[in-house]
């Protein structure tokens, strides 16, 4: 008869297998989400002929996900904060499923954008997903529980992307969305079952004038960002848009700056160690999408070209798996740099090892493997960096300010998404050659945009200098407590 454990070993036990559980839903719900947004990516350039539309309306698609993403997710959080972090996630996972039914039933382009802008308002999931963490799983195992959180954005892709291009070759793309809808169902009972609600909250009011403000600057932003090459960056919309968010978003900060309870706690976010490790967020989200742009123009153009690789949409979508599940993998790596050396090092090493990733793809650009080699070496660097970040933000901001930190930092991450799109867009579209009649990218152009991933890479290392050191502090529950850059050990430490 095997011996009777403590009760106080079968408590621990309970606790670890718990944690286990809301880590393993956490990170479903965010693979659901990453799977669910990239699912349009293989099938962008068939959208004309589905929606009987125009190539440039059906680009709406893709820009519509990223205007709702960045403007939802600060708000997202900020509300996780004020009413309750499972509530909020329940209610992005909703939108999720809401916006993929939407998608799942159109034949025509308005619905469409309705159902990705849905998708795009979901965004706020890998956040408030962080954050939940942060209030529940012990401190010795918030950097791994981080780290897994923040490479399901790997995975999602990863299945994503040869998932929709085999079946958008092989049957109904619809088909694509219902999927969609059915993991992202899946994820809201499991979310109901094992997600515990926060007792964290600010409460308070909501914010009003200043999510509007924030979501004007923003759109005109992004939009005269995104959509620049299109319209031409001399025109006058493209202008008008970026004179719009240079007088909304100075306006904007100044009247949240005088408001008691702002959207977005600007003397917070001007913190030193907040404030560099939203800019390197910025550069980060610039290096991994920078790649992403060029792999699958390489991958795709004709052999004849010289240094076109000739695959079709499949093997695409195969070629760019690896990465995604690297991103995961890295997770424990992450994690135990993290608990010994502190975020701050993992972010510096993340930084060092995309810029190598990205040396190496200039001279090994000839064979499939290679791409997949130095794709994923980019995607080691990626995952050291991305699940450093927000435990940088964690240790520098109060419990109940979490989620909207946290969400900043990601909205920052997306604006280097989207200037990363817009510089390699332009820098392509600029730099072909003519072949039999038309305009391919050329290899020098391609060579270009991953040069810069270097230089970006390089500046979010320099920008993680900058990042003040501290020190680590733990209360009586093991949590995390403000200003703890250190070492995260489980115990106090001295100043790092």
């Amino acid at each position: 008869m095997p011996p009777i454990q403590p009760a106080s070993d079968q408590t621990g036990k309970d606790a670890h297998l718990r944690t286990n559980i809301l880590v393993a839903v956490l990170a479903f719900a965010g693979i659901t989400d990453a799977l669910t947004q990239a699912l349009v990516y293989p099938i962008v350039p068939h959208l004309p002929r589905y929606l009987n539309a125009s190539a440039s309306d059906t680009a709406w698609t893709v820009t519509v996900i990223l205007l709702c993403g960045a403007v939802a997710t600060p708000v997202m959080g900020r509300l996780g904060d004020m009413y309750g972090k499972r509530r909020m996630l329940l209610f992005n996972v909703g939108l999720l499923v809401a916006g993929s039914v939407i998608c799942a039933l159109s034949d025509s382009l308005a619905p469409m954008i309705v159902g990705r802008a849905l998708q795009g308002l979901a965004n706020g999931i890998i956040p408030l997903g962080v954050s939940i963490l942060r209030d529940e799983v012990p401190v010795a195992r918030l950097p791994m529980a981080t780290a897994v959180m923040l490479g399901s954005l790997g995975v999602g892709a990863a299945i994503g992307l040869p998932a929709s291009a085999f079946i958008a070759d092989n049957v109904d793309w619809h088909l694509l969305f219902w999927a969609g809808a059915a993991l992202a169902a899946v994820a809201a009972v499991l979310v109901v079952m094992y997600v515990p609600e926060s007792k964290v909250r600010t409460g308070g009011r909501v914010d009003v004038t200043g999510a509007l403000g924030m979501t004007a600057g923003l759109v005109c932003l992004l939009l005269a960002i995104s959509k620049g090459e299109d319209w031409g960056w001399d025109s006058g919309t493209t202008l008008a848009l970026f004179a719009a968010a240079l007088l909304i978003l100075p306006l904007w900060g100044w009247f949240e700056l005088r408001t008691s309870q702002p959207m977005v706690d600007l003397r917070t976010a001007a913190r030193p160690v907040v404030l560099f490790t939203n800019l390197a967020a910025v550069a980060i989200g610039f290096t991994l999408l920078a790649l992403q742009l060029v792999l699958p123009q390489l991958l795709q153009l004709p052999e004849s070209t010289g240094y076109g690789l000739g695959t079709s949409l499949v093997v695409t979508g195969m070629v760019l798996a690896p990465q995604g599940l690297v991103l995961m993998a890295v997770s424990p790596l992450s994690a135990r740099i993290t608990r010994l050396k502190g975020p701050r090092t993992a972010l510096m090493l993340g930084s060092t090892v995309i810029a190598l990733g990205y040396l190496l793809t200039l001279v090994m650009m000839s064979e499939i493997w290679q791409l997949i080699v130095a794709s994923c070496v980019v995607a080691t660097g990626a995952g050291l960096a991305y699940a450093a970040l927000p435990m940088i933000i964690m240790g520098a901001v109060p419990l109940s300010e979490t989620t909207a930190a946290t969400s900043f930092n990601a909205l920052m991450r997306a604006i280097g998404n989207t200037v990363a799109s817009a510089v390699a867009g332009a820098i392509i579209a600029n730099m072909t050659i003519s072949f039999h009649g038309a305009r391919l990218p050329s290899e020098n152009g391609l060579r270009v945009v991953v040069a810069i991933g270097v230089a970006a890479a390089a500046a979010a290392f320099t920008v993680a200098l900058l990042i003040p050191r501290s020190r680590v502090v733990n209360d009586s529950q093991g949590s995390l407590e403000p200003l703890s850059l250190g070492t995260v050990t489980g115990k106090p430490s001295t100043d790092a």
